[in-house]
């Protein structure tokens, strides 16, 4: 059997999002889920994702991008974070200021630090985000259980769209070795991305996924319940994606494959056993 991670992402951005999340846990057809610690829902999602923290990772999805109302001028188009981090425009200060704060929010209400961080779009890898990043863990991990990060410099499999996924790899190269030398595990196996469209064969991107992943791969996903969301673009594809993950036909697809859900763990190597 091959042990996947399979992670949700955008917990607690809307009521739908998470609902479909939280079934697909209580499912089985989630190992993983990476919360947006600023929204409003946050305070009372937390409780009833508790019940999943010792069968699930539970991290946490650092945002820049996503606009919860919050005030000030951290929100921006993931446009702008592009163009100012390759061009080293960024303030570093200010950007892990605003990672603490969600690192804080995220243990305020959960009681605990979180698994593993990653970023909404990607931002946590880019360019002094990243650097922001690692200064704000040495501050809040003191310890030896440290979280893991997702490293999308490591995406093995550009799904439909090979130009997206080439550019993410491009934008936040070096990613993983730097984690990694600083001491934190990153799944060395990515895979997840695609054109996010509704015209996407989601099931036939699923496929060929589990067929290449090894032991020990993370993939993400993006379900949620169908609504009518004006700030979720993605919204149609996110109610495809949760009617596959909880369907008999992802299960079958993962017992023909010897595809098996469950947490990170460092200390096994990837196989393709």
């Amino acid at each position: 059997m091959r042990k996947l991670i399979l992670c949700a992402d955008d917990f607690a951005q809307s009521t739908a999002i998470s609902e479909g999340i939280l079934r697909l846990l209580e499912q089985g057809r989630l190992s993983a889920t990476s919360v947006m610690s600023e929204s409003r829902e946050w305070p009372v999602l937390a409780a009833p994702l508790r019940r999943f923290s010792q069968d699930a990772d539970i991290g946490l999805h650092l945002n820049l991008t996503h606009d919860f109302s919050q005030g000030g001028d951290q929100v921006r188009p993931l446009s702008y974070w592009l163009l100012a981090s390759q061009l080293r425009l960024l303030s570093i200060d200010k950007l892990r200021g605003i990672f603490l704060s969600q690192i804080d929010r995220f243990c305020h209400h959960f009681g605990r630090l979180p698994d593993f961080l990653d970023g909404h779009q990607h931002i946590h890898a880019l360019p002094c985000a990243r650097t922001a990043l690692f200064q704000a863990m040495e501050q809040r991990w003191t310890g030896d259980d440290r979280p893991y990060l997702r490293a999308p410099d490591l995406l093995a499999n550009p799904g439909d769209d090979r130009f997206k996924s080439h550019l993410l790899c491009l934008l936040t190269h070096g990613f993983s070795y730097q984690a990694n030398q600083l001491g934190y595990a990153t799944p060395s196996w990515f895979a997840g991305m695609y054109s996010l469209s509704p015209e996407a064969d989601f099931a036939s991107l699923m496929d060929k996924w589990l067929a290449d992943a090894p032991s020990g791969a993370l993939m993400m996903c993006h379900p949620g319940l169908p609504a009518s969301d004006k700030d979720d673009p993605i919204g149609a594809s996110r109610a495809l994606e949760y009617a596959y993950l909880a369907s008999d036909l992802f299960g079958e697809a993962c017992r023909r494959g010897g595809i098996t859900l469950g947490r990170f763990n460092p200390a096994l190597p990837l196989s393709a056993a």
